[in-house]
């Protein structure tokens, strides 16, 4: 019976996918099991290290649909790792003993470790193809809305003017950085393990490199340089990569969130029928997937954690640490790539409200103006002396109610060197985004 949100029937596509979950179901990874396997018997054979009929004999039998998966439980339970059992019922299954030849120099957690980077490889690629998903919507997003102001915020204050393209930018710019990352940490961590009981492949006398290196062709992995049994410094640079990723995701919520507040009401989740309803409050239209990806966020994070604790192991073969990787990451994978696709929904189809963003620009009175009339007139009263008159009146702005724009024309000191005209242009917002455009312009130039 499924008792938790990642294999529940009604919860586990919400926190993770389909796809996701096929890379770290147990038939997948037990045919990760015989793939190394078979990869090992071709290359033994074309060393000459075991006879070409046994190899062809194993590669034969290495299918998982082939393997009993209760026994498989059952002598998991007792012997302590799967590995075994599932050689001893792939030994059962060759004719003539000739599967008595696989698994020759091999050891328990070379298979386990091999199996778990190709299931990160196949795993990598899921996350590759919702970050440039991501990537291409924030893209449109930031092309359409170059040029529409909006307040900034600071301290959930607002700030001054940026453009809704530059916060979509900013966003697509981490993104794009994530697609590097990605594309740099393949060549560390999608590297095999082969390298027998303590990592010296004595088993295998003189040809144990050569025979790692054609194991190695054969799985399409990169020789490891040396052993890394108990240095897992690559399998916790992945869980730390997708970190960074949901933590760019998470970004995303909580600002959706904040902006789908009744009294902001920029931005909308996409809707359909029911989306984000109340029990109680029909008016209600809830953040739904935003909720979600904090949620999901935050339990990566800590899983992350564990997988740190999980690199300090001792000696050649450790006791208990690699266990915590079985547990952590396929979790983070999962939490993540349910996070992305709920990303990916959120992105592909959010929901714009242009007009109230103008409206909230103005909510203040033209106070979001403040730094750009003090800009404005600092060349001619000094900034100091500026950002002090300007203070005392934004004051004042607050206290009666009135716009700023009135304050400051009336102010004999100001008008002294700008009249209305020249004040209407500096709390212009459009006349204050900087260089907002030219930004968006270079990241999206930026992309691959």
């Amino acid at each position: 019976m499924p008792s938790t949100i990642l294999d529940s029937a009604v919860f586990r596509d919400i926190f993770t996918t389909p796809a996701m979950r096929a890379v770290w179901s147990d038939e997948n990874r037990v045919q990760k099991y015989l793939d190394f396997e078979a990869a090992l018997a071709r290359a033994q054979a074309r060393l000459k290290i075991i006879p070409q009929e046994a190899c062809d004999e194993i590669v034969k039998h290495c299918d998982a649909k082939l393997i009993d998966m209760a026994k498989l439980k059952e002598a998991t339970e007792r012997i302590g790792y799967p590995v075994l059992p599932v050689v001893q019922q792939l030994v059962k299954l060759c004719k003539d003993k000739l599967g008595e030849w696989s698994h020759w120099g091999a050891t328990t957690q070379d298979i386990t470790d091999t199996a778990t980077v190709m299931q990160i490889r196949e795993a990598l690629d899921i996350v590759g193809q919702e970050i440039d998903a991501i990537c291409d919507a924030l893209a449109a997003l930031a092309k359409k809305y170059r040029d529409t102001p909006m307040a900034g915020r600071s301290n959930l204050q607002q700030a001054v003017p940026i453009t809704f393209g530059y916060k979509m930018a900013t966003l697509l710019a981490s993104f794009e950085r994530h697609k590097l990352r990605l594309a740099q940490l393949k060549e560390r961590v999608l590297v095999g393990e082969f390298g027998g009981a303590a990592g010296t492949l004595s088993s295998l006398g003189k040809d144990g490199l050569k025979c790692q290196v054609e194991l190695m062709k054969e799985l399409k992995l990169g020789q490891p340089a040396i052993s890394w049994h108990t240095v897992r410094d690559c399998i916790a640079e992945v869980g730390c990569f997708l970190g960074l990723v949901t933590g760019s995701c998470g970004k995303i919520a909580f600002d959706v969130k904040l902006m789908m507040q009744t009294e902001v009401e920029e931005v909308y989740e996409p809707f359909h029928q029911g989306r984000g309803s109340s029990s109680t409050m029909p008016q209600k239209r809830n953040p739904i997937s935003s909720v979600y990806i904090t949620a999901q966020t935050a339990m990566v994070k800590q899983l992350v954690a564990a997988l740190l604790e999980a690199q300090i192991e001792d000696h050649e073969r450790s006791t208990g640490p690699w266990e915590i990787e079985w547990i952590a990451l396929p979790e983070i994978f999962m939490l993540s790539a349910g996070a992305l696709a709920q990303t990916r929904f959120v992105v592909e189809g959010i929901q714009v409200n242009e007009k109230k963003m103008r409206e909230n620009i103005d909510i203040t009175k033209g106070l979001i103006m403040s730094e750009a009339v003090m800009m404005g007139l600092g060349d001619q009263l000094g900034r100091n002396y500026a950002h002090d008159l300007v203070y005392d009146i934004c004051r004042e702005v607050v206290k009666t109610g009135r716009p700023l724009i009135d304050l400051l024309a009336e102010n004999e000191e100001i008008k002294k060197h700008a009249d209305r005209k020249k004040l209407e242009a500096l709390v212009d917002p459009a006349n204050y985004l900087g260089v907002a455009g030219e930004m968006v312009d270079r990241v999206l130039a930026m992309r691959k």
